[in-house]
């Protein structure tokens, strides 16, 4: 099943160096992880987002290398990729004056996921 989402580039903070050009490219990489792989999202903290991912080789790859490319431009992002008992998490962290950019991200997340974005 595909989802149509805006290519809303909004979410994307001041504090990115990724060229413009290529963000919508990024975004769709985003979406398409969110899409497949997420199953469940909670917000344990206002700075801190926990996705629940299906477990899989391949979905453990795709949000590491996502996670680190994402790391080389917007720096003030800190993933964290945890692979434990069967299951896969992706955490990620931002500083308080970023809080803004992890809430588009809960939002697109829940968005593409097909879940409650605010959990």
């Amino acid at each position: 099943m595909t989802r149509d989402i805006a290519l809303d580039q909004g979410w994307a903070s001041s504090a990115c160096t990724l060229p413009t050009a290529e963000q919508p490219l990024r975004v769709a990489e985003f979406d398409a992880l969110f899409a497949g792989a997420v199953q469940g999202l909670t917000r344990p903290e206002g700075t801190r987002l926990r996705l629940d991912l299906v477990f899989s080789p391949d979905n453990a790859a795709r949000a590491a290398e996502l996670a680190a490319r994402e790391n080389g431009c917007c720096s003030f992002f800190t993933f964290t990729l945890t692979i434990a008992d069967g299951g896969l998490a992706l955490e990620v962290r931002v500083p308080p004056e970023h809080v803004d950019v992890l809430d588009a991200l809960q939002a697109r997340a829940g968005t593409a996921a097909g879940t409650a974005a605010a959990i």
